[in-house]
């Protein structure tokens, strides 16, 4: 489809989804980022729903102003994925061993390494610069700077919530490895921090909703915010490499006969903002829960723990900023896919997957999300599927 524009107070609004689709508050969310004076375009995803202050499946691109509710509390965070070698064939009947191995190496939820990773001694992660990113930590806002200790240590680990890794098949039997994660606490401490100080600024009085409180250009609050934001985007980044490169250690060491290789990893970042150029103006523009599609560029669409993923190539929309959905989207909240399903429901929808079936992710199950099958049809002006993945193995926090 093509997207239907629903009139905005500043800018209209650009939708890849059907409006009455859309929940109410998450439609009053768009119409109240659309009349902040500062934006000059709004790009709504298939995959929208309520979020804090600006809901998630949005592009916001704003002329000197970002909004750090906008950008969401996991800063960076986004998807990796890679082709490997090996076939379905070369898999074991039994997969619970592999899983394991996984987790021994993946600390989940809060949990951390009890020695920092080092780079030098993972396959294929570059080093330069290593020294440096931490050294500017030094430079982040000051309020979180005693959790160092804890940021280097949570340096290659999963979290918990939607973040997973997992092993998957695609159409031609190839095996991939895809995992999502971000900036783990350190991003979550970063945006807090920034978004309190973003609410107390004078150009926020009286805006429609507290949480759309920005910073503007030339100012020493978004000067720090940009520093601090850059910052946790490269250490999401770093993070999925280091997990990356744990977990291919594994399965060379799991395969060893099949001497296994990689093809070149596949990233991006679904939550972030990135200074790009629209009808000659220079903007920031803000992508919560949108990963960007310039044309020919790769990304990775994931739908929920047992219905598969889709790799796509961008096809460079300017009216969406180059921009496509960042997965399938919420259709209910945790809290309702709690009350809604039972661990028996969670063991049908991930029936043929290894994974967690307790009632500690239920939230998870496939039933809470959105089917991603209309999600990609939906945005076909976006992008192009260039491989459907289906997870073998899920791992979650």
């Amino acid at each position: 489809m093509s997207y239907v524009e629903v009139p905005g107070a500043q800018v209209p609004i650009r939708m890849w989804a059907d409006p009455a689709t859309v929940e109410d508050v998450a439609m009053q969310q768009l119409r109240n980022v659309a009349t902040l004076p500062w934006i000059k375009g709004l790009a709504v995803m298939p995959d929208v729903h309520y979020g804090k202050g600006a809901t998630v499946g949005s592009v916001i691109a704003m002329r000197g102003a970002v909004c750090p509710a906008a950008v969401g509390v996991d800063i960076g965070c986004g998807m990796s994925a890679v082709k490997t070698s090996l076939t379905a064939n070369d898999l074991p009947g039994d997969l619970s061993r592999l899983r394991s191995k996984i987790e021994q190496v993946l600390p989940v939820g809060r949990g951390m390494h009890d020695d920092p990773v080092d780079p030098g001694r993972l396959h294929g992660v570059p080093t330069a610069g290593w020294d440096a990113f931490w050294t500017r930590f030094d430079g982040v806002a000051e309020a979180v700077r005693f959790r160092r200790e804890r940021a280097v240590k949570q340096m290659g680990s999963l979290g918990g919530g939607n973040h997973f890794w997992e092993f998957c098949v695609d159409a031609d039997q190839s095996v991939w490895i895809m995992l999502h994660s971000g900036s783990r606490n350190i991003g979550k401490e970063l945006a807090e921090y920034h978004m309190g100080v973003a609410q107390k600024l004078p150009q926020n009085r009286g805006l429609v909703d507290r949480d759309l409180a920005v910073f503007i250009a030339d100012t020493p609050q978004m000067a720090a915010y940009r520093n601090d934001l850059f910052w946790a985007q490269e250490y999401a980044k770093h993070n999925r490499e280091i997990m990356m490169a744990l977990t291919q250690d594994v399965i060379r060491r799991e395969f060893k006969k099949a001497k296994v290789t990689f093809d070149q990893v596949i990233s991006c970042h679904h939550n972030y903002v990135a200074e790009e150029r629209y009808e000659g103006m220079d903007l920031l523009v803000t992508r919560k829960g949108a990963i960007r599609a310039g044309s020919g560029e790769y990304g990775i669409i994931p739908g929920s723990m047992g219905t598969g993923s889709y790799i796509v190539k961008g096809l460079g929309n300017a009216a969406s900023f180059n921009s496509a959905s960042h997965g399938a989207g919420r259709r209910m909240s945790r809290n309702a896919a709690k009350k809604c399903f039972s661990t028996r429901d969670l063991e049908e929808q991930t029936r043929g997957v290894e994974c967690r079936k307790d009632s500690g992710v239920i939230d998870e199950i496939p039933g809470a999300y959105k089917p991603i099958e209309k999600v990609i049809e939906q945005q076909r002006d976006l992008v192009e599927v260039v491989a459907h993945l289906k997870q073998v193995i899920c791992v979650k926090g």
